[in-house]
């Protein structure tokens, strides 16, 4: 339904998404006068947690929100994935996932989506009524679909991430500055669109939440001279969100959820370095940087985050372990994994899944033979230079979680409980009556 249709009061139900990257729902839940709107959408619509998926990685996770299908669907697994048949890595793209959008089986029935700064969606699509790509994007210029929507990006001073390096200064000033300007100029972007664009599925990403978090939220968890800084930054979030609550009229859903949860981050664990200790993984040569470089002695290595591979014959070009005894290196490797302890003495590992229970799809080429969810605290890295250690520190002090996402709707008939970041998609789609696949790996939330 377009702007004209609804002058003239169609009742084509419409949805607005708002994607609040990385933020926990006990952070909302516990600070009803930081997230004053929030709180009230709760009191008058619907709203709970969310379960993210395995593994709880942005690159992972926006791709299987978006298209309600898990990574052997998707194609997409993590920041950084392996070319079939090779030791070669890429970073994924929006070109690289497989599964079809939910704003692709909207336009496939005749309506309009406007969708701005999903990650994962580089380069931006033509096909859609406008597209601007996010996290991973180049610049603006390459971020937008067309050249009227660069310009609006250029008045309105739009960037398209948090520049994350001012974060690992000591003096966080410059960091939250940016933060907030970049949160201003998104806000500033999506309201033009809302008021402009004749959408009937607007969907838009503010991620500027996953990158103060990452940075801010130690000091956060444990009263740091930036919690202030932390809160405050997120009254001005919530502040937005109900501005374009405000906006919307009856015959329009408001969506709020997060890809994965937070915590606070105490260690990085360099996970190739523990394989290396432990006789799993070494190198050709003194100089290595990248999966390429192990040798035809290596057993298993890792790819972030916390995604570990057996170098399997038949599978990998150089591989040394037996398809006839899979099963028993990756109990051993999972046996060595559990047996992993931090600094602290505690366990590193909260779960560790086998990735044929939770990858399956026809592009499950790639699929990791086991994945760690890690323990609070730990972060799990996989760098392939030389690490000191296995347990070091950086300047980040909060990390993702696989549990406490979120998901608040105006709508008071949707059922979160027990829901997960597969039922987005076909709870979107439900909404707006638009037929969905089967074979999606969610559920609409929407009660009958």
């Amino acid at each position: 339904m377009g702007l004209f249709d609804r002058l003239r009061g169609g009742d084509d139900e419409r949805v607005v998404f708002l994607g609040i990257d990385g933020v926990p729902y006990d952070l909302v839940k516990d600070h009803p006068d930081v997230f004053e709107n929030l709180t009230e959408i709760a009191e008058t619509g619907s709203a709970g947690r969310l379960e993210s998926i395995v593994p709880p990685e942005s690159s992972a996770c926006w791709p299987s929100l978006t298209t309600g299908k898990n990574p052997g669907s998707t194609g997409v697994y993590g920041f950084q994935d392996r070319e079939i048949d090779s030791y070669e890595t890429y970073v994924p793209m929006g070109s690289h996932v497989k599964a079809t959008r939910l704003w692709d089986r909207v336009t496939d029935e005749g309506r309009d989506a406007t969708v701005l700064n999903v990650p994962v969606t580089f380069p931006p699509s033509t096909r859609i009524q406008r597209q601007v790509s996010g996290f991973l994007s180049p610049d603006v210029d390459s971020a937008s679909s067309d050249d009227a929507v660069r310009r609006v990006l250029e008045d309105n001073d739009y960037r398209i991430d948090v520049d994350a390096k001012l974060g690992h200064d000591d003096d966080k000033t410059a960091f939250v500055e940016n933060a907030h300007e970049t949160l201003d100029a998104r806000h500033d972007v999506f309201t033009h669109y809302l008021a402009k664009d004749d959408w009937d599925l607007f969907f838009g990403v503010f991620m500027s939440t996953d990158r103060v978090n990452h940075f801010l939220f130690g000091d956060y968890a444990n009263d740091g001279e930036n919690k202030a800084a932390f809160l405050d930054f997120y009254r001005a979030l919530d502040g937005y969100i109900g501005e374009i609550r405000d906006s919307l009229d009856d015959d329009t859903t408001l969506i709020v959820a997060s890809d994965h949860g937070f915590t606070e981050l105490e260690w990085e664990v360099n996970c190739n370095r523990f394989l290396a200790d432990e006789g799993w993984l070494s190198y050709d040569g003194d100089e290595h940087d990248s999966l390429s470089d192990i040798d035809d002695e290596t057993r298993a290595y890792s790819l972030i985050p916390g995604r570990f591979y057996l170098n399997l014959e038949g599978r990998e070009p150089e591989g040394v372990v037996p398809e006839s005894e899979y099963e028993a290196v990756r109990e051993e490797l999972r046996s060595d994994l559990e047996s992993l302890t931090g600094p602290d003495g505690r366990q590193v590992c909260k779960r560790i899944v086998k990735g044929e229970t939770v990858f399956d799809g026809e592009h499950d080429e790639i699929a990791p033979d086991l994945v760690v969810i890690p323990a609070d605290g730990f972060d799990l890295k996989s760098g392939f230079g030389d690490k000191e250690a296995v347990f070091t520190e950086g300047p980040r002090n909060g990390m993702h979680k696989f549990e406490n996402s979120l998901l608040y709707a105006t709508d008071p008939d949707l059922d979160v409980d027990g829901a997960n970041l597969f039922d987005v998609a076909p709870t979107i789609l439900d909404l707006m009556d638009v037929e969905s696949d089967a074979t999606l790996d969610g559920e609409s939330l929407l009660n009958a």
